[in-house]
């Protein structure tokens, strides 16, 4: 299994610069991977490049030698840093999350959700409790490949342990692969079996 970028550039349209030129990356499902870069290095955005949800780039993304489909379920989730962004305040977060799939009560005890909280709306959450939804919708049974974009960042530290493990359980689980973007280069360090540093494959 593997998700591959070749010579990925981009940059916005009022901008004159290139935030990625010339990227390439390889990933696979046999090590969990951490990202590391500067804040406003083009992180978040070669993330959303790698999962489909940026499109209007130079080069080439591939997962098992084929394009991202267009349309329906993406097999490479994006878990973003603020996941109140992401989430239709006019929905209770049961449809919320039976949106993606039907979650039993083993997982959502094992993410800590409270059975109360599915009929309360997003602003009736805390981020964290939030999160925990954000990250449990990405866990589709059809999910392969896992990309955390800074998703503990807003959290405590032991809201952050919590989640973290229960990812990690089922990647492995499931034999997923997961890429963790994150500033905390102890985190990474003790959870990733490798890193790479953007500034190290940014040709710009």
């Amino acid at each position: 299994m593997e998700l591959k970028a070749t010579n990925i550039s981009f940059k916005y349209p009022s901008a004159k610069k290139y935030l990625l030129k010339n990227v390439s990356i390889e990933l696979d499902n046999q090590k969990v991977v951490g990202l590391i870069g500067d804040s406003g290095s083009g992180k978040s955005t070669l993330c959303k490049i790698l999962s489909g949800y940026v499109t209007n780039y130079e080069g080439t993304v591939t997962f098992d030698g084929k394009s991202l489909p267009k349309t329906g379920f993406k097999p490479v989730q994006l878990i973003y840093q603020h996941p109140e962004k992401v989430m239709n305040p006019k929905w209770k977060m049961k449809n919320i999350l039976e949106e993606s799939w039907d979650v039993n009560d083993d997982m959502l005890k094992e993410f800590g959700i409270q059975k109360s909280w599915l009929t309360r709306f997003p602003q009736e959450l805390s981020g964290g409790e939030l999160q925990r939804f954000s990250v449990l919708r990405s866990l589709n049974p059809n999910t392969k490949f896992l990309i955390a974009d800074e998703m503990t960042t807003m959290l405590d530290a032991i809201t952050q342990v919590q989640i973290l493990d229960s990812v990690l359980k089922i990647v492995k689980e499931r034999k997923m692969g997961f890429l963790l973007v994150s500033h905390d280069m102890d985190l990474v360090d003790t959870i990733c079996d490798d890193k790479i540093y953007l500034k190290d494959i940014n040709e710009i």
